[in-house]
């Protein structure tokens, strides 16, 4: 069955028919993976919810648990703005008790939530992430408020929609105070032009748990297309100073994204676990290097990701790159930062 085309827009378009195109045997299949980083939503031609999770998790590779990130879907249609967001972790909940009941697969689909709570409202955040854990039925992690910003026009349709310097604000920084008292962390998505601001929130706040996303960002369109040289120096600096906030973790993902300029979308058939690895060994590897296995998950960032490859290749390819660490070193990074980071089990 042909899936619809989906209009342009800030995510490569999903086509299974394209992706069923590349097939591959599973690497290390008894490998545990815990994903922390998938979303759920229904949109237009673009439609991700327990179905097609499970059809992704149950695909070959032996995914023991998944993390769900926020995405604003789902909110509430009224009621006072800062909670309406509860609507998406009621949603989310909902989804992770019906994985819960064991009816659907061995996998614990959304174990682990990461909300949204808009951190401007200061001191006032204290009382809103309290609603949320409850409303979680106690799956609340985290939260994540996007901060992807940048001057190039170019770059405006992938912006979260926040104002330059938002994590330097002071009232969002009197709301992220509350994350670490309720023991909850802080995921970090922003382009990597803006790390120096999250290394400055990561030594403030020494206490609270940040996970920075998608592997800090690194841009290669806009402003670096054509420059990935010369984007990749700047990033890898970056990443090199956050490392040393030992409060940080990274996600090793996100790749896929157009934000990325990988062409591999493009062609005519889906790329290999074997191309996708040497194409994000550099970021991958530079990350593992800085933060080192204990303080690295590998991430799918589905759907977003799969409109470049599919969930088995995607894994095949992350498993390529890994193969060369130690057993504890792939435990840490499959399911081992992951299960501390999320507290899961």
């Amino acid at each position: 069955m042909t899936t619809p085309p989906a209009p342009p827009g800030r995510h490569l378009p999903i086509r299974s028919d394209w992706l069923d195109k590349r097939r591959e045997d599973i690497l290390e299949s008894e490998l545990p993976i815990i994903d922390p980083h998938h979303h759920l939503w229904d949109r237009p031609h673009n439609r991700y919810l327990l179905p097609e999770l499970l059809a992704d998790v149950g695909s070959g590779h032996n995914i023991r648990a998944t993390v769900f990130l926020e995405c604003r879907e789902m909110y509430r249609a009224d009621g006072a703005p800062e909670l309406r967001s509860l609507g998406e972790t009621e949603f989310v909940t909902g989804v992770a008790a019906m994985s819960a009941s064991g009816k659907y697969g061995v996998t614990k689909c959304c174990a682990g939530i990461v909300g949204n709570v808009d951190l401007r409202i200061g001191a006032r955040a204290r009382d809103v992430l309290e609603r949320h854990v409850v409303a979680s039925g106690g799956r609340f992690r985290g939260i994540r408020n996007g901060s992807t910003w940048h001057a190039d026009p170019s770059l405006r349709i992938f912006s979260s929609g926040a104002p330059q310097g938002l994590l330097l604000d002071k009232s969002w920084r009197e709301g992220f105070a509350c994350l670490a008292p309720l023991d909850l962390s802080f995921d970090a998505w922003m382009f990597h032009t803006q790390l120096g601001e999250l290394a400055d929130v990561a030594r403030a706040f020494p206490d609270t748990k940040i996970v920075l996303n998608h592997v800090g960002g690194a841009l290669a369109i806009g402003p670096y297309a054509g420059k990935r040289d010369e984007g990749f120096a700047e990033w890898s600096a970056s990443i090199r100073e956050l490392a040393g906030c030992a409060n940080v973790r990274v996600k090793l993902g996100g790749l896929g994204m157009r934000l990325g300029g990988f062409d591999f979308g493009e062609r005519d058939l889906p790329p290999s676990s074997i191309e996708l690895a040497e194409a994000w060994r550099p970021y991958i590897e530079t990350c593992i290097a800085a933060f080192g296995p204990e303080r690295s998950m590998f991430e799918s960032n589905f759907p977003v990701d799969k409109g470049m490859c599919s969930y088995p290749v995607m894994w095949n390819a992350f498993k390529r790159l890994a193969s060369g660490c130690s057993n504890d070193e792939k435990t840490a990074m499959f399911s081992g930062t992951a299960l501390r980071v999320y507290r899961l089990w």
